[in-house]
């Protein structure tokens, strides 16, 4: 079964419509193959306009760019877990170390890292 809470999942109506501009005789109704074939096909090409775009701004503003990372992350939330997020977030606030002491963050580090996934 495709899992329709990822983000870019097509609603079966639209599939259906697809499926109808191809072939007019098709009865009524999605099958898991079609909407399959859709709900992939439509991930990929949405999965490749964001690397494009995440390839042009590296090239604008360089690799490191945050908001490369902001953009994938806010266009693929469920992409990474709540602890690899959180880990993420800590390695960045640890890069400006003049704000945060760093001890402590690993202290909270730790403590993410314990947590199962």
């Amino acid at each position: 079964m495709i899992n329709n809470n990822h983000p870019i999942t097509p609603p079966l109506e639209l599939i259906y419509q697809w499926v109808k501009e191809v072939c007019p005789e098709y009865g009524k109704g999605v099958h898991l193959i079609e909407e399959h074939v859709a709900t992939q096909a439509a991930r990929w090409g949405a999965d490749q306009e964001l690397d494009a775009c995440c390839e042009w701004m590296a090239k604008r503003f360089g690799e490191e760019s945050h908001a490369m990372g902001l953009l994938r992350a806010a266009r693929r939330p469920n992409s990474l877990s709540l602890k690899e997020r959180s880990i993420a977030l800590i390695d960045k606030i640890q890069a400006n170390e003049e704000m945060w002491q760093t001890d402590e963050l690993d202290v909270v580090r730790r403590a993410i890292e314990s947590l199962p996934d």
